[in-house]
């Protein structure tokens, strides 16, 4: 098996031209075919250019400090010459005469000036050339940081005060078992009636890693939930309500549209980011989701962890979407999972599911009623979803 060095021995055989005629032309074949060998190349030429440059500048810096310190060397002789001229004695002062050593340095400068200003300027473009060049590797090869926050509230504060106060009770005199760690539900998110028969829709990122799922009505009403089916690239997920005491819903006052909303439509959205449904309305944005993802619609409301999976509907109220995250660097921009992803998950799940089909509501109720009409029918239809772990 070659290591590094052996690549970078071939490479600088390659480049010297002590490659056999054969060896060279299958060195090129292959590095024309084999991207992973042909990067190893474009590396090494990269490193190899790069010390070039770096032994160009050290010649360049000794040359220079090799003059500078023989200037030095002319400046300090003697500040005059003792001169014997027929037995007599007389000085020279230096500004007048000037030595063997000063005389061919200044030869040397005045022949060389052009070609060590030419090697000085190449020394600073190759510096500049080279922190440049590592910049954009850098900036080309480090993993891009997502801004991209899905919308799951995580429960942190309740889970804090529960684990505090079975720790209490732990702690209590005279205790000689100890009480078991209540279980809290460490994410919330919401979801929205599917069917009037019990089926719900949320967010699949809502119930990643679920134990057991409860949602729970506005007037605090909790039921018990199994997922159905998942899909996470659409960011959907399907529940039904398994507890006893369920009764079905009256009919679902929405519609799903299995069409495209219109850019600029004034849309809004009732979610549980809080104890109490908050109420959200902005209007769509753009056809397409984070990093242009036809799947998903980018509308402009201020969302908050805890909206995931709540229903995104026009002013007819008509059912568009499914809220899924946010973008945090972006004021007010905004994900959901377009309808149409949703009736044809639907579609395709009718015949595979050994459970009742679903039945969509076929009859809008919403339609030409008020805004605050349209929250109160809709209300009784969402859900907080909590998650056990």
């Amino acid at each position: 098996m070659q290591t590094e060095a052996d690549y970078y021995a071939l490479f600088e055989a390659y480049q010297r031209g002590e490659l056999a005629a054969g060896a060279r032309a299958d060195l090129e074949a292959r590095l024309s075919t084999d991207p992973r060998l042909h990067q190893r190349y474009a590396e090494f030429e990269e490193l190899t250019g790069t010390l070039r440059a770096y032994g160009e500048r050290r010649r360049t810096r000794q040359m220079l400090g090799g003059l500078h310190e023989a200037m030095l060397a002319a400046d300090e002789a003697p500040a005059a010459e003792e001169k014997q001229a027929d037995g007599l004695s007389y000085s020279v002062n230096p500004r007048l005469s000037i030595s063997r050593t000063e005389r061919r340095l200044r030869e040397f400068w005045n022949g060389h000036r052009a070609t060590m200003g030419v090697a000085a300027s190449v020394a600073v473009l190759a510096v500049f050339c080279t922190l440049l060049g590592l910049d954009l590797w850098r900036a080309t090869t480090a993993a891009p940081a997502s801004s991209l926050r899905e919308l799951r509230g995580e429960v942190a504060r309740i889970t804090r005060r529960t684990d505090a106060l079975t720790r209490k009770v732990n702690n209590v005199a005279g205790t000689t078992d100890a009480v078991a760690p209540v279980r809290v539900n460490k994410y919330s998110g919401t979801g929205f009636a599917l069917t009037a028969d019990g089926y719900l829709v949320t967010s699949a990122h809502v119930i990643k890693g679920a134990d057991s799922l409860l949602v729970e009505s506005r007037d605090h009403r909790r039921y018990h939930a199994e997922t159905v089916y998942t899909d996470r690239k659409h960011d959907l997920a399907i529940l039904r309500i398994k507890d006893r005491n369920f009764k079905p819903f009256n009919r679902l006052p929405y519609t799903f549209k299995a069409g495209q909303a219109d850019l600029g439509e004034r849309v809004y959205t009732l979610g549980y980011p809080r104890e109490d449904a908050v109420y959200g309305e902005g209007a769509l944005s753009a056809r397409s989701g984070y990093d242009g993802d036809t799947a998903f619609y980018q509308v402009s409301i201020p969302l908050n962890p805890g909206n995931s999976g709540g229903p995104l509907l026009d002013g007819q109220g008509n059912l568009i979407g499914v809220v899924s995250s946010r973008q945090d660097d972006v004021l007010g921009a905004a994900f959901a999972t377009k309808s149409s992803y949703l009736v044809h998950l639907v579609d395709s799940l009718k015949n595979k599911q050994p459970l009742q089909p679903y039945h969509l509501p076929r009859t809008n109720q919403l339609a030409g009623a008020a805004r605050p009409q349209q929250l109160k029918r809709l209300q009784d239809f969402v859900f907080v979803v909590k998650v056990y772990e």
